[in-house]
């Protein structure tokens, strides 16, 4: 049996504009700032495998981990944002906003749409299970929630609020997850 290891899963830097205004935002110059700090705090663990979701703002807050160590970054679909079921800029925050103040079992797969919402939890969740070695990992809000969720038994889409590049620490002993500590919480406007 291999011995527990860590992995670090950070929230994407604040982005230049919100669910109402961009599909695929950047990192705004906060946003590059906090990647750059979050960089800067792990350092000394380096140099660490980077796994990101293929959205341009988590792939801008992996490239200061990735200039540190001299690394590629590895991307992972899987841990992506939650998908919508529209493309309609102000429809999908509407339903991001009502999907958020739910559960995964009462609400989330009568709002899925056409996408499975149960499976892509279920996916982000196999993801982070795979990882074998420590790493970084830069991702999004629900997902990392996700994460949260499943190993603190709360079914809540949002069980709690990682603010901008905070890092949520999880070991994984073979497959077995356990939470080591959530990040820095904030109250987040969902933009």
């Amino acid at each position: 049996m291999s011995q527990p290891v860590r992995l670090y899963l950070i929230r994407h830097g604040q982005a230049t504009g919100g669910w109402d205004q961009d599909m695929d935002p950047g990192l705004s110059d906060l946003g590059w700032e906090q990647a750059s700090e979050a960089a800067a705090s792990l350092e000394s663990l380096g140099p660490l495998p980077i796994v990101t979701s293929p959205m341009r703002r988590t792939q801008e807050t992996a490239r200061p981990f990735a200039a540190q160590w001299g690394t590629v970054p590895r991307i992972e679909p899987r841990i992506s944002e939650i998908p919508s079921p529209s493309e309609d800029l102000e429809a999908r925050k509407a339903w991001l906003l009502e999907a958020m103040a739910g559960t995964w079992k009462d609400d989330a797969a009568q709002r899925a749409g056409e996408h499975d919402l149960i499976a892509w939890r279920d996916g982000v969740i196999d993801a982070i299970r795979e990882i074998r070695e420590p790493t970084v990992i830069t991702s999004h809000y629900i997902a990392i929630n996700v994460i949260a969720g499943h190993l603190l038994g709360n079914d809540a889409l949002v069980c709690f609020r990682p603010d901008n590049c905070s890092i949520t620490v999880v070991e994984n002993h073979d497959g077995v997850l356990k939470l080591v500590a959530l990040g820095r919480e904030a109250e987040t406007e969902i933009r």
